[in-house]
């Protein structure tokens, strides 16, 4: 089990000049490498490298040889993105960066949490450079290393090292969470949890609207602001993916299974918007909050599915009558057939759990076996169900 630390890097001039020499050195050998790959269609690492190592080595001599592969090797898995996303017919260019981060391992750095020093390989030989650790990161302190990045962003350099954990032991259990992930409402759980504060979108409305006015403006002192503020409404919104996923893997056990819909693509799929539900709905950042939930259900031994999102939000959860006429507003789901009146999110929430139980089969740390009965039954025997009162359980 694997996670990252970052560490700021405290660099004087010299140092600051080396490391920066580094990255771009680097970036040279990466921009080329995929430039290379694309005109010739390669992505093969080894194939890469028998054709691109000499002639990059004899232009970049200052420029450490392992170095050197770990640039081959990040191109070509940006080559193997890239060529997929050809292969689905997605848009793609050749990949190419700016200041793209050098990849260390044990051969190019060495790091000693006791003294609060790193010591990296440069265009100037090795380097032995401080570096702050916060408070966060103190427990993974003196674990395993395997890899680092070096990232230079906004004037300051800092060392992303990925540490290596013990994965813990578990014992896997039946019990699995659906959960609904949503604009209006962060997340709903099949345990009737309604989790995160609505009042996120309103602070990050707010960041969108000053910086709009100061582009408008356009003025130096204006600009002086954006430069200010600027990548604020992002980390605002990484930490309410980080406590919103702190929220979801609390609410289960460990060795349990916290089944999530299959968004991948929905902005492709899902019905044109206009105005500010557009831009909230391009600016929705479940991709990242998925992540997030997955490696801290990992760190507490749960497993995370994904399922078929379709007809969640239209399907009942108490008869399983499908319709899209069953979601009249919103928030509030009631079935024409069998008059179950619910919450939308939560009725959704529960046929997720549901979809996960009649799965193919059990996840490698948690979940269900196969063969378990569905909650959505057919819709010719809706009509057997009798109305529910609003919030009554399954």
């Amino acid at each position: 089990m694997d996670r990252t630390v970052r560490l700021s890097l405290v660099t004087p001039p010299d140092d600051a000049a080396a490391l920066l020499e580094t990255i771009q050195q680097w970036t040279s050998v990466f921009n080329a490498i995929c430039a290379y790959g694309v005109a010739h269609r390669i992505r093969n690492g080894v194939t890469l490298h028998h054709r691109l190592y000499r002639m990059l080595k004899a232009q970049h001599p200052a420029l450490r040889s392992d170095l050197h592969i770990q640039a081959r090797v990040k191109a070509a898995e940006a080559l193997k993105s890239a060529f997929t996303r050809r292969r689905h017919g997605l848009p793609v260019s050749c990949p190419r960066s700016t200041l793209c981060p050098p990849r260390y391992n044990c051969h190019t750095f060495a790091i000693d949490w006791d003294a609060r020093t790193v010591r990296l390989s440069t265009t100037r030989g090795r380097r032995t450079i401080p570096f702050h650790l916060p408070a966060y990161a103190a427990r993974y302190a003196k674990r395993p290393v395997s890899t680092a990045d070096l990232v230079y962003r906004g004037g300051r350099f800092s060392l992303h090292v990925v540490v290596e954990l013990p994965a813990p032991e578990t014992v896997p259990s039946d019990d699995v969470l659906g959960v609904d992930i949503g604009e209006a409402q962060p997340a709903v759980t099949s345990r009737n949890q309604f989790l995160g504060q609505r009042f996120w979108k309103a602070i990050e409305g707010r960041y969108f609207r000053l910086r709009r006015a100061l582009q408008r403006a356009g003025t130096k002192s204006a600009r002086r602001h954006l430069r200010r503020i600027r990548h604020r409404q992002q980390r605002f919104r990484r930490d309410c993916d980080h406590v919103l996923s702190k929220q979801i893997v609390a609410s289960v056990e460990a060795g349990a299974v916290i089944a999530v819909e299959r968004l991948t693509g929905i902005r492709s799929r899902a019905r044109k918007r206009k105005g500010r539900q557009n831009r909230r709905f391009h600016g929705w950042s479940f991709a990242q909050l998925r992540r997030f939930i997955a490696y801290k259900a990992e760190e507490r031994g749960c497993t995370v599915a994904e399922v078929d999102p379709r007809h969640t939000s239209q399907r009942c959860s108490r008869c399983g009558y499908t319709a899209r006429a069953n979601r009249r507003l919103r928030a509030l789901f009631r079935c024409r057939a069998c008059g179950f009146t619910l919450h939308a999110d939560l009725n959704a929430a529960r046929n997720i759990a549901a979809a996960y139980r009649a799965g193919p089969g059990r996840s490698e740390t948690g979940g269900l076996p196969v063969n378990q009965p569905d909650v959505a039954l057919a819709a010719a025997a809706a009509g057997s169900c009798k109305p529910s009162p609003l919030g009554d359980g399954r």
